[in-house]
């Protein structure tokens, strides 16, 4: 696979700056929804980078979940997806993996290859915590109130965070039922998160990025901020690369390349 077989979205104001003096991010979306993947490179054109591109990775049909909603879902689709991405990580400086959970990819490429890697859910949490005091999320099945949770506990900064509430809705459901009956619920959502005192609002699934407008007009009154994890993730990865940062490969994300190797196993 290479990078020409993926859509690109680029902003049109550096479409004159030559290809090789862009910041490549590979956004990656684990599961095998094309459509999710558009509508997130969608949302991203309009605050991307002048001299940024991003190309959109969707996982393959038939083989990685059509939605990802629990850890099964995401142990799956991360062993599919870190093959099939493999060659890909060469020819970018960055990559974002664009599915709101603590997912195992995120780590299996940090500990394999050294341009920075960020999942959404990190990219979204960290936003919040830079431009307000408490915060919230919009979830999407029960469950992931719970993993959500524990996730931000993980991170070290569930002190901050106000809740995590689920619309009830399956990731799917946010495309297929009623646009009037999603956007009514996440709305409600989002105004009993601000009513516990949140200030800044984290949108938790990749599936809710064309929705934030919606959001973020629900509670403009309360001057709450609304954060989508694609576009903060986006923007936070091209200031590393410009930055010159990138994995460090001493401790947690040491190679897992050099240890299979001494181990005599070269396969993936």
């Amino acid at each position: 696979m290479l990078l020409t077989d993926l859509p690109v979205v680029r902003n049109p104001i550096g479409k004159d700056i030559p290809e090789d003096k862009l910041v490549k991010v590979l956004l990656i979306n684990p599961n095998a929804s094309e459509s999710m993947t558009l509508n997130a490179m969608k949302m991203v054109e309009g605050s991307l980078p002048v001299d940024a591109i991003v190309y959109g990775y969707t996982g393959p049909k038939g083989i990685t979940p059509s939605t990802i909603e629990g850890h099964l879902d995401g142990v799956l689709s991360s062993a599919a997806v870190f093959k099939d991405v493999y060659p890909l990580m060469s020819q970018v400086d960055t990559a974002l993996v664009a599915c709101f959970s603590e997912h195992p990819l995120t780590n299996c490429l940090r500990e394999e290859f050294d341009i920075p890697v960020c999942g959404i859910f990190e990219a979204g949490c960290y936003s919040a915590r830079l431009i307000g005091g408490r915060f919230g999320v919009v979830a999407t099945v029960y469950r992931s109130e719970i993993r959500h949770a524990d996730s931000i506990k993980n991170l070290g900064i569930d002190k901050f965070c106000v809740g995590v509430l689920s619309t009830g809705l399956k990731v799917s459901e946010l495309e297929t039922k009623p646009r009037n009956e999603v956007l009514g619920k996440m709305e409600n959502i989002a105004q009993e998160l601000v009513g516990r005192g949140a200030d800044a609002l984290i949108l938790g699934c990749c599936g809710m990025s064309d929705m934030k407008n919606a959001v973020e007009s629900s509670v403009k009154d309360k001057k709450v901020m609304v954060i989508d994890g694609v576009v903060a993730g986006v923007n936070l990865l091209c200031g590393l690369v410009r930055s010159g940062l990138k994995t460090s490969k001493r401790g947690l994300f040491a190679s897992s390349k050099d240890a299979r190797v001494s181990r005599g196993q070269e396969y993936l």
